[in-house]
């Protein structure tokens, strides 16, 4: 089996999808694995921003049928990369029309696909998980609570809905992303630079802070067998 294709989503801005495609990127390098970044958020590339010295990939669009033929060429000409795809706000639009493209694809890519589909406390995200799902219906999709929204039991909607089973039945996981100080994701955000580098170029403290959190999320990555 080929490297994975990662795609970070949620369908809605603000649920901290480029936060997350960042935390799979550091760990995917960390791990001394082959990684590509597909930036497909082509209005905030702010993922591309910071791990384009460091990392090959490429701002594309998937809003058409022609993103996502490229895609699937990007797939077939790196198949011992993990394509990590970090999703715009209104990705399950172009899933709709497009998403059979890449399903027909991937027995022949011999890639799995996973989806980290990230959340906040709001129904919307639920109903968003639920309309992707109906069409990508190939592949692991693992929840990801985002923890700058509160803690894990804060996320009742989500907890009292059917979807926790469902995602288990379907091989995914119900994860925690815990919350990283704003001081320290505001700093990130401002100098465009990549995890590592911040783990090595921050004061102190925020580091301290950044290396917490970098270890929980190698913990939560480990958990989905990325």
């Amino acid at each position: 089996m080929n490297q994975p294709i990662v795609f970070v989503s949620g369908s809605k801005g603000g649920v901290g999808k480029s936060l997350t495609a960042m935390a799979v990127l550091d760990y995917l390098t960390t791990e001394h694995r082959y990684v590509r970044l597909l930036e497909a958020d082509t209005t905030n590339p702010d993922v591309w921003k910071s791990y384009r010295r460091t990392v090959e990939g490429e701002v594309a669009s998937l809003d058409d049928v022609d993103g996502w033929i490229s895609l699937i060429n990007t797939c077939d000409a790196n198949p011992f990369k993990a394509l990590v795809i970090n999703t715009p706000a209104r990705n399950n639009d172009a899933v709709h029309r497009h998403g059979a493209i890449l399903l027909e694809s991937l027995k022949e890519l011999a890639r799995p696909l996973v989806t980290l589909w990230v959340i906040n406390r709001q129904r919307d995200s639920l109903e968003l998980l639920k309309s992707y799902m109906e069409t990508m219906t190939t592949g692991v999709v693992h929840i990801i609570r985002n923890g700058y929204f509160g803690a894990e039991n804060k996320f009742e909607l989500y907890q009292s809905s059917s979807m926790p089973e469902t995602i288990a039945q379907q091989g995914g996981k119900s994860l925690f992303l815990p919350d990283l100080a704003d001081r320290v994701t505001d700093e990130l955000y401002s100098r465009r630079i990549t995890l590592a580098e911040a783990a090595q170029q921050f004061k102190l403290g925020d580091r301290v802070e950044l290396q917490r959190w970098r270890a929980s999320v190698r913990d939560m990555l480990t958990q989905a067998g990325i």
